[in-house]
């Protein structure tokens, strides 16, 4: 009885032509037909103005009202006296905004959990020690700070990226990922906001408050995504006129045949429109909503429809086609030094930097077992290298010219000797007291899946992909070549990015990238993704989705979701045009009596709608599939390159 009432609240227009509905037909049966055909004139009369004030508003703001059929049919039916056949269209007209809301909140399921799982509270420790007994304060979540330590109990969602500062925790991030296994991660590993914990309670240290949290910015572009309308306009604008058209010719032709104006209601009743206005937002809405429960964030169904046309590609290197992480490939220490020595010195001098390069010495380091040193100062010029006093020994670490010149400030004549590098290598150079001490080789590893892609891309009648980067030739001809792109520009700045994407054939374009310096070129696509994972959050509100996961391949299965959308949303109001089409014609002969008709029609719209449904499921890529396909074109994969200057 609750849900009846909240949908009679909810709904009233269908509770109002139930109720008058039914009084209708117990005064036709009690014999009253005239009292009955009255009720059932002025309340369809009413519907009929209030359709047509709403419909003449929608016309002046440039959309074509497909209600004309519904109100041409309602006005048809009372003026051949089916007077209960109106009342079935005005409740299939109010039902329809029910049974859509019906559809729709089933399809943006995933959706709807993503905003309900927003944590809004937080457990602050206090003192910041993490002893047992130590006291827990409540606050909201958008108080926390950086560098707040918070208690996470069993089966709470993490409030704010955090880095685990217990020993071990399980963590499902299949909210914000997509993969439905739990993550084993060990303390100073970063736990993602959104984060669904495990079994056991741990402490964690905020690295982000939640505006700048990776879960708070999803919910962020969710909303605005619910927000954004689908192309349903565009959508039916292209099916409107010629079915408004066709509806009227054979209910105009069944009339003049059969000299029998009831025909012409007959027809009528089964031309409504709600599949065009209510199949495809359902199917947009699925889309967008399976879309994010698989990691990638639409900004609106239009989106959706761009992407499934693409016929050109454009990716970044560094962070998109390779992972953006450049791992230490070896120390080619100086006969005074140890590998181990430059590596503990370096890393601990890097470790309060930023870039790219500091953050994969210190990883490598950590990874290696070394024990970093605290520097007792430390500066860092910016995108050059850093200079820090460890212990009393002075360390520079950085580019070439950076550690000469420190040499040179130091008294030294001596060269900083040139690392040999392979294709795809960058150093990081050292020196120790005034002294060379060596180098660290380092390499960015290409992505797994960057060849699969390449090939699916291929496969799926994108004619142009090629790779936009700022690297040197060589590097960037050599990553290409590896991922299976043909076509390679080099050595671009990021207006020079902008540029080729406008000047992309075919079109319409996608661009892939992750940094702040790809923000341009994504806005100057049709289709900007942005690889998420790092909280590039220029690129990621310059774009028009965003992949979650750090994985490339992500692109793949956006691509497809749009595809499988786009066929799902077409083949949902064709169903609907072509049962209408058949039972119009078929009660062009008066086989179908109007009140007949007006129920069919009802069956021919749940039967668009439920297939509109279908864009919640479908089948995926295999990237195993494409990476063996990747492999016969003579691709290689997992090999270490792509430059990362300083």
């Amino acid at each position: 009885m609750r849900k009846i009432r909240d949908a009679a609240r909810r709904y009233p227009l269908v509770g109002v032509t139930l109720a008058l509905g039914l009084l209708v037909l117990i005064l036709a049966l009690s014999g009253y037909s005239t009292v009955a055909q009255v009720i059932a004139t002025v309340y369809v009369g009413g519907v009929v103005a209030w359709t047509v004030v709403n419909m003449v508003r929608d016309m002046l703001r440039g959309n074509f009202g497909l209600d004309i059929l519904a109100v041409i049919a309602m006005v048809a039916t009372l003026a051949v006296g089916e007077y209960g056949a109106s009342m079935i269209i005005v409740l299939m007209l109010t039902g329809g905004e029910a049974l859509e809301d019906y559809a729709a909140n089933r399809a943006r399921s995933a959706l709807t959990s993503l905003l309900e799982q927003a944590p809004q509270t937080a457990h602050l420790m206090k003192s910041g020690v993490a002893d047992e007994d130590e006291s827990i304060e409540d606050i909201p979540a958008t108080d926390v700070k950086v560098g707040d330590r918070l208690l996470v109990r069993p089966g709470e969602v993490v409030p704010v990226d955090a880095k685990l500062v217990s020993p071990r925790g399980s963590f499902d991030e299949s909210a914000i990922t997509g993969e439905s296994l739990p993550v084993e991660l060990r303390k100073g590993q970063e736990v993602p906001s959104g984060s669904l914990n495990g079994d056991e309670a741990v402490r964690v240290e905020a690295v982000r408050t939640t505006e700048d949290s990776q879960y708070q910015q999803i919910i962020a572009l969710v909303a605005d995504a619910e927000k954004q309308k689908a192309p349903v306009v565009r959508i039916a604008d292209r099916f409107a006129v010629p079915f408004t058209a066709l509806s009227l010719i054979i209910a105009g032709a069944a009339w003049m045949i059969s000299g029998d104006p009831v025909r012409f209601a007959e027809v009528l009743v089964l031309a409504t429109p709600c599949p065009l206005l209510i199949a495809a937002p359902v199917a947009f809405m699925g889309g967008l909503s399976r879309s994010a429960k698989n990691g990638v964030i639409f900004k609106g169904g239009a989106v959706m429809e761009s992407l499934s046309n693409i016929r050109s590609a454009a990716f970044d290197k560094t962070g998109t086609i390779t992972g953006g992480r450049p791992v230490v490939v070896r120390v080619d220490a100086d006969s005074e030094f140890s590998e181990d020595e430059v590596l503990r010195l370096a890393a601990s001098a890097e470790q309060y930097s930023g870039h790219v390069l500091a953050l994969g010495i210190v990883r490598s380091a950590q990874n290696a077992g070394e024990k970093l040193l605290v520097p007792d100062q430390a500066e860092e010029s910016a995108g050059s290298g850093v200079t820090a006093v460890i212990g009393g020994r002075t360390v520079v670490v950085g580019s070439k010219a950076f550690v000469q010149e420190a040499l040179v400030s130091a008294g030294s004549t001596a060269s900083v000797p040139q690392a040999d590098l392979d294709p795809g290598e960058v150093a990081s150079y050292v020196s120790i007291d005034g002294v060379s001490a060596g180098a660290i080789i380092m390499a960015d590893r290409m992505r797994e899946y960057a060849p699969a892609l390449v090939a699916y891309l291929k496969d799926h009648g994108v004619e142009n992909i090629q790779m936009l980067t700022g690297d040197s030739e060589g590097t960037a001809r050599e990553i290409a070549s590896r991922a299976g792109i043909e076509n390679v520009q080099y050595s671009l700045r990021p207006e020079e990015k902008v540029k080729l994407v406008k000047s992309l054939q075919p079109r319409p374009t996608l661009m892939v990238g992750d940094g702040v310096n790809d923000a341009p070129a994504l806005a100057a696509s049709e289709v900007g993704i942005a690889m998420g994972a790092r909280g590039a959050t220029a690129a990621g509100e310059a774009a028009d989705a965003v992949i979650v996961p750090d994985s490339v391949w992500k692109v793949a299965d956006a691509h497809t979701i749009a595809k499988q959308t786009m066929r799902v949303a077409l083949t949902a109001i064709w169903i609907g045009i072509i049962l209408s089409i058949g039972l119009m014609l078929i009660a062009a002969t008066g086989a179908i009596p109007a009140m007949v008709g007006a129920l069919t029609q009802e069956f021919v719209d749940l039967a668009a709608i439920l297939y509109a449904l279908r864009a919640l499921t479908g089948r995926l890529p295999n990237v195993q599939e494409y990476l063996e396909k990747a492999r016969q074109a003579d691709s290689k994969t997992g090999i270490q390159m792509a430059q990362v200057g300083r």
